[in-house]
């Protein structure tokens, strides 16, 4: 039996293009009440639509982009957010909008379950 060793996994926490691509991104949709009501008011649009965008990123990314980021409500964070995957189209449109690197992108399939 070949022994295969597990893909690379990208780590996200030193890019954060995807938070910081679009004002209109990320918007709420499916998240229920009990759910948005976990996200900080301070952090969501005055419009109640999505996440604040402030200063060309998401107000909830934490860090320096491209460098080290983190999101201050990962654990609750809207499900577009949980959506977007390392490598898939809207990954890639945003590093590419940044400047930042495609190349060594996994395939977004390695993140998904089952």
């Amino acid at each position: 039996m070949l022994e295969t060793s597990p893909p690379d996994i990208f780590d996200c926490q030193t890019c954060g293009a995807c938070c910081a691509h679009s004002a209109d991104w990320p918007r709420f949709s499916l998240e229920s009440d009990e759910a948005l009501a976990l996200i900080p008011e301070k952090l969501v649009a005055a419009d109640l639509s999505g996440m604040r965008f402030e200063e060309g990123r998401c107000a909830a990314l934490t860090g320096e982009l491209g460098k080290h980021v983190g999101c201050a409500v990962y654990a609750v964070r809207p499900i577009v957010c949980r959506d977007c995957m390392p490598g898939d189209a809207e990954c890639g449109m945003a590093r590419a909008e940044k400047g930042f690197d495609l190349a060594g992108l996994p395939a977004p399939e390695v993140y998904r379950e089952g």
